[in-house]
């Protein structure tokens, strides 16, 4: 994240659905949300229905249930390449969003752990999924079991996933039923 860099997460205060539309419609919807200020290294957990956007200066990863569901309600006057605004998606939007602050800080769920080779820290965890950080110092064994797959991604430093190169910024899907593997280096 970039000096100044933000987040926004949800609402300030509670509002009811009407108030959410006709903050979209008089284009007043920036004074209802909540802006959160980030650094490299947080976490949020945003549930579903929760407005958010990723402000200037964010690099994020996103991690989430499989979805090809977005709704916009602000494009912050954006053209399109047909020369017009884009389509928001107000009605729909409406319908679905949690229209209250939201209820997760900005930290992790867990503690970090040391253990011999690395530590690990839960980071976000639902029903369906959870996000671990593991800061490896030499290595780790990980397993994908047979009802989920494993994604690992490198956001710092560089090492082997099986003998495999990883370096910073790499993306690795371990399919269900893999088993064990090695992650080794410093990363």
């Amino acid at each position: 994240a970039s000096e100044g860099a933000t987040l926004i997460y949800g609402f300030k205060n509670k509002i009811s659905k009407d108030e959410f539309k006709q903050a979209i419609e008089s284009n007043t919807l920036l004074d209802k949300l909540n802006v959160v200020s980030i650094k490299k290294g947080d976490t949020l957990f945003i549930e579903a229905g929760t407005v958010h956007a990723i402000g200037k200066g964010a690099l994020i990863a996103e991690i989430q249930q499989n979805s090809n569901c977005t709704y916009r309600v602000y494009d912050y006057g954006r053209i399109g390449k047909d020369g017009k605004p884009r389509e928001l998606h107000i009605d729909k939007a409406v319908d679905v969003s949690n229209t209250v602050p939201p209820k997760y800080d900005i930290k992790p769920m867990g503690e970090e752990i040391k253990h011999e080779g690395y530590t690990s820290q839960v980071l976000t965890k639902c029903d369906l999924f959870s996000v671990d950080r593991y800061d490896i110092a030499d290595k780790i064994t990980l397993s994908a079991a047979k009802d989920s797959f494993n994604h690992v991604l490198v956001i710092n430093g560089k090492g082997k996933i099986n003998g495999r190169a990883a370096k910073k910024g790499d993306s690795f899907l371990i399919p269900a039923g893999y088993g064990e593997y090695i992650i080794s280096g410093k990363a």
